[in-house]
């Protein structure tokens, strides 16, 4: 495939001098602009603005960008805009993603995007029969959507022909590191053309994905947008507790918060489930999203979040990355992750599409480590809160902290100390939430006034 380096810069300085770029300015085959229009795409994001014309002129791409900054758009125009021209009927652009939420996500962009364009796209994942996959690639499709294990069976099985491919895009590829999929990876591309264009994204950089990233793109571009840095629409705040009071003081924030949907972290799929039932029992509509459902009831359990049937989703780390719900007006992490890196792309749940949001952490004595690390992501202190009958002791909860006299930023940009942090403690809520006090189950619009069955997507 031919490269064309020096006209990439140029294109890309041509871009970056117009104070207003539009979508009309990428110039896109008509019957993609079509979709473009539907989809209400006027003004490109930044990774967009920047990735986008690279990808056009045929150059590889190294993007670096969190989830919910529009990457998906930025290769998949690009791409229907390529597919416009040339054969069809077989697999010319192959998008690999770590999850199956995920790729779902992916293919509903592309079939949204590309409405008018008559190019066919297939999802391709386990946890489903492999059998319409099978004929839905018989029928001739031009883009495949897939995980890399259920990609890896249609190659072995011969069922999948991608010696035509053009377009490689790795998406998420730090998050398929996290997964152990990196083998499949270096297996699967030895199935590929070697002249192809190469898109790799990934919202962190470990050393891993630095070496996969020399292994696979030539001469690339590097994007990189807000690495590691989350919306300035969201606010944090963290709520120290002990370990067995983490349920009781989920329901008192839930009880005393004005709230929409909320999506709520745990760190392993049983408590995940265990949670959500609990929930459901206490009168909530929730459902939980877990690596023990079906396909089937994973795909329930997000659709009736995203309809607002359930108003909270409880879900393991699966979910950090590939839900695009724009409407989540709480993430609260249950369970601290492990990484600072997982923080960010959790809280990137919530505050999308300009829209405010809230990070709710609890913490306990044992996350203390994880909290600097955090802090230090974000480049300041996280504004600590605490509800009657749940602050820690005395002394543990002054080492939570920051040092009285201290003056530093809190998480809405307003001037606040040490002391001020747990100011609100005897009012029994935080200081936000003071003047809901009387409101009683409205606060949370999907409490019922009696306990539902349990979700058939939350068992």
């Amino acid at each position: 495939m031919s490269r064309l380096p020096n006209t990439a810069h140029l294109i890309q300085d041509e871009f970056e001098i117009k104070e207003f770029m539009q979508f009309t300015d990428f110039n896109f085959h008509p019957k993609v602009t079509t979709g473009v229009m539907a989809a209400g795409y006027v003004t490109p994001t930044p990774i967009q603005a920047q990735a986008i014309p690279t990808v056009l002129v045929g150059r590889d791409v190294m993007g670096l960008a969190q989830t919910g900054t529009g990457k998906t758009a930025a290769f998949a125009l690009p791409i229907l805009h390529r597919l416009m021209n040339g054969s069809r009927g077989h697999v010319r652009a192959l998008v690999v993603a770590p999850t199956r939420e995920l790729a779902e996500q992916i293919h509903a962009a592309i079939g949204s995007l590309g409405q008018a364009t008559g190019l066919r796209c297939v999802t391709i994942y386990g946890g489903v029969s492999i059998n319409p996959q099978i004929a839905r690639l018989r029928q001739g499709v031009e883009i495949v959507v897939a995980c890399p294990g259920r990609l890896l069976d249609h190659i072995k099985q011969r069922t999948i022909d991608l010696s035509h491919v053009e377009v490689l895009v790795l998406d998420e590829a730090d998050q398929m590191f996290d997964m152990g999929f990196l083998p499949d990876i270096r297996r699967l591309l030895k199935h590929l053309p070697a002249q192809r264009q190469t898109l790799l994204f990934s919202a962190t950089m470990p050393q891993e994905i630095r070496s996969l990233a020399k292994e696979v793109l030539r001469d690339p571009e590097t994007v990189q947008i807000d690495l590691v840095a989350p919306a300035v629409t969201v606010s944090h705040a963290l709520y120290p507790v002990d370990e067995a009071r983490k349920t009781d003081l989920l329901l008192a924030l839930l009880e005393h918060t004005d709230t929409g949907s909320v999506l709520v972290f745990t760190r392993t799929k049983h408590r995940a489930k265990r949670l959500g039932e609990k929930l459901v029992k206490d009168g909530y509509k929730a459902a939980s999203l877990q690596g023990n459902l079906s396909q089937n009831r994973r795909q329930a359990a997000l659709d009736g979040f995203r309809d607002g049937s359930h108003q909270i989703l409880v879900a393991t780390d699966i979910a950090a990355r590939g839900i695009d719900v724009s409407q989540v007006s709480h993430v609260i992490n249950f369970d601290m992750p492990n990484t600072a890196e997982a923080y960010i792309h959790r809280i990137g749940r919530t505050g999308r599409a300009t829209r405010s949001g809230d990070a709710f952490t609890l913490v306990t004595i044992a996350d203390r480590a994880m909290e600097r690390a955090i802090e230090r992501t974000l480049g300041r202190p996280i504004e600590r809160r605490a509800l009657e009958g749940f602050a820690l002791p005395t002394d543990t909860a002054a080492s939570l902290t920051p040092s009285p006299g201290k003056t530093h930023r809190n998480s809405r940009g307003c001037q606040s100390t040490g002391k001020r942090d747990y100011a609100n403690a005897s009012a029994g809520k935080p200081a936000s939430d003071r003047s809901k006090s009387s409101r009683g189950n409205r606060r949370f619009p999907g409490r019922t006034s009696k306990p539902a069955a349990v979700s058939s997507a939350g068992q």
